[in-house]
């Protein structure tokens, strides 16, 4: 049995439809991502999951249960960490997470223990008797995620769960969900960084307007909608079209952005060569990977939505 299984799941806010009949499967220990712009339906759809928003039509099953009915005895087995911090600022480290562990209904001793053991996990063991305001954005993302797993939950949601912190607190916080899921906890995450979906995510989904548009593991996605390399070409301050023009049938794809131009190909240097035996000179070349960004960006697009 899957952990988390959506058929045909809809929200709708009045006239508008957030999440538009997605299909869903997360299977027990994996690390599942959903992808998407703004306003994609990526929030909508862990919402529903979460308990706190019951779905408009489709089904929704969470440990096989169904969430409206079942919604508490579901939320007991969830670990949840929003994009908010939402701590409690007057409050030490500590008793951050033994205050949340009462809505469980932990005893008091027994959360001490595991509050103290989920404070060195995620490093912050020292900090224990220290008041959260001071605390860097880092470590307050990293209390967050330890407070989700106070009630040893088997499935933890993390809505953009490094948002906003730098590399290296980043890099740290991925450690921390990796060998959340080397113990068989199962992740399911949204993010708009595109390198820790490739970093994190076993299996995702790329949302757009509510609906997915992709859906599989990170590098097959990658092979499949994309080349294994790109090439970018920059031509100074000349209009990009004319270039364009006399790229034609340089690579798989061509596409022109208002500062480069990018040819995806299976071997980058090879596409070189044709630039250059066309008689062209771009002002600066790169040759690198094909990523999941894009990917993304081939099946988002790359307009702002609001």
């Amino acid at each position: 049995m899957s952990l988390i299984e959506a058929q045909g799941l809809v929200k709708r806010f009045g006239d508008f439809t957030a999440v538009d009949g997605i299909d869903v499967r997360v299977e027990a220990g994996e690390a599942f991502g959903f992808l998407g712009p703004n306003g994609a339906g990526k929030s909508s759809t862990m919402r529903m999951v979460g308990c706190v928003s019951p779905p408009t039509d489709g089904q929704l099953r969470i440990f096989g249960m169904d969430p409206v009915r079942d919604g508490p005895a579901i939320r007991s087995r969830l670990g949840v960490c929003p994009q908010q911090d939402s701590l409690d600022l007057e409050l030490t480290c500590l008793e951050n997470l033994t205050v949340y562990a009462r809505y469980f209904g932990i005893p008091r001793k027994v959360a001490r223990e595991r509050a103290r053991e989920l404070l060195d996990f995620v490093q912050l063991g020292d900090r224990a008797d220290s008041p959260v305001e001071p605390l860097s954005g880092g470590m307050k993302r990293r209390l967050v995620i330890a407070r989700a797993l106070i009630n040893e939950p088997e499935i933890v949601l993390l809505d953009e769960p490094t948002t906003g912190l730098d590399p290296q607190a980043r890099h740290l916080v991925w450690e921390r969900l990796f060998r959340l899921k080397q113990r068989g906890v199962t992740l399911v995450l949204t993010t708009h960084y595109m390198d820790e979906a490739e970093q994190l995510c076993d299996r995702l989904v790329v949302m757009d307007a509510g609906k997915i548009v992709a859906e599989d593991a990170p590098r097959a996605l990658i092979e499949r909608y994309s080349t294994r390399e790109v090439v970018e070409l920059r031509f100074g301050l000349d209009g990009l079209d004319t270039y364009a023009d006399k790229l034609a049938g340089v690579g798989e794809r061509l596409e022109v952005l208002p500062d480069r131009i990018l040819l995806y190909a299976a071997d980058g240097d090879d596409a070189v060569a044709q630039v250059h035996g066309r008689g062209l000179t771009p002002s600066s070349v790169l040759v690198r990977r094909s990523t999941l960004e894009d990917v993304f960006l081939h099946l988002t697009g790359r307009t702002l939505v609001d």
